[in-house]
């Protein structure tokens, strides 16, 4: 026990022991878990833009109220196509050897859940206008606002990039409303964030505690609109936050589903066709590009079914319904 009466003694065997723990509670384990958990194949770097977006995600706090973790729970099926995995984070380096790596993970969702909002909603245009004026795309939202991310100018350059905001959420503002790079870094990092598929033969982690297993549509013959499919449901998630729950859009940025020729032509292969080859079309016009959302989102027959017969039969719209096997066939047209 002479150790205890020699300072010397002491302090080298405490900092042995601490060099110890360090080395075997967290060195081995996290140079064994950088081997074991490599970079998904399919996954890529951030380019300079993303990586500098990130760096805004992190300045205004964005963590703060969005993670980016889908849980092996059901009720996360929303926000990706698979629970994360330990390989989704591989590429999450230290900037530089005085700051951490930066995992944005969070942990709480007062917003919604970003790993796959890329895919869900891949538009520049609306990411710009949702951070000028989140309310003018999301009624209901309780995001701030960051209009400190933009410019107010007389004229918009050539080269600069405008932001179509409703005139109701303008407050009286003049000239044209412009995005920072800061904005349009911001924006790059977010249509960056999309979920990765596992490399075949991977297994797939699975979703726990469904809800209710999904029926089975083989055999069942010709589909009317919703084969036991919520259109209203399944438009407000993958349709309603450029096009609006009452169908309307928003003037001069997406167009109105509300009295469209092209959701109420009795053929209906145009409107299936935008939805899952997206539509640039209006552009000169003002509106932004429609991207392919069923591929995207991966949308099934039964649900594309679901969607359109909603908007046909929804805000005055009064064409006849399409069945499943009819928008199967137009599917297999396209696809061609």
């Amino acid at each position: 026990m002479e150790i205890y009466n020699n300072h010397k003694r002491l302090y080298i065997a405490a900092l042995l022991l601490f060099l110890a723990l360090t080395l075997y509670a967290a060195l081995i384990p996290a140079y064994k878990a950088q081997n074991d958990n490599a970079p998904l194949p399919n996954s890529k770097p951030l380019s300079e833009q993303e990586a500098l977006g990130k760096a805004v995600f992190v300045k205004e706090g964005c963590v703060a109220c969005h993670t980016q973790q889908v849980r092996n729970v059901e009720m996360d099926k929303f926000w990706g196509e698979r629970p994360s995995v330990a390989s989704d984070y591989a590429r999450n380096k230290r900037p530089d050897i005085w700051h951490n790596t930066a995992n944005l993970m969070g942990s709480e969702r007062t917003g919604p859940d970003l790993t796959n909002i890329g895919k869900r909603q891949p538009g520049k245009e609306w990411h710009l206008i949702h951070l000028f004026q989140p309310r003018s795309v999301v009624a209901q939202s309780i995001m701030p606002a960051y209009p400190w991310l933009f410019e107010i100018k007389e004229r918009a350059a050539a080269a600069d990039v405008t932001v179509q905001v409703p005139e109701e959420y303008r407050k009286n503002i003049k000239g044209d409303i412009v995005a920072t790079e800061d904005a349009l870094n911001l924006v790059a990092y977010l249509q960056s964030l999309k979920q990765v598929s596992l490399p075949d033969g991977r297994p797939v982690p699975k979703f726990l505690y469904p809800k209710q297993s999904t029926p089975d549509l083989k055999g069942m013959g010709t589909q009317t609109e919703d084969a036991g499919l919520d259109g209203a449901s399944l438009y407000a998630a993958n349709c309603q936050a450029c096009h609006q729950q009452n169908g309307e859009g928003l003037p001069g940025a997406f167009p109105a589903l509300k009295g469209s020729s092209i959701v109420t032509d009795a053929d209906p292969k145009a409107l299936i066709t935008v939805i899952m080859k997206g539509y640039n079309g209006r552009v000169k016009e003002g509106f932004a590009e429609m991207p392919p959302i069923g591929v995207n989102n991966n949308l099934k027959p039964e649900e594309i079914t679901a969607i359109i017969n909603h908007e046909r039969t929804s805000w005055g719209n009064n064409a006849s319904k399409v069945t499943v096997d009819e928008v199967k066939a137009v599917l297999a047209e396209i696809g061609k």
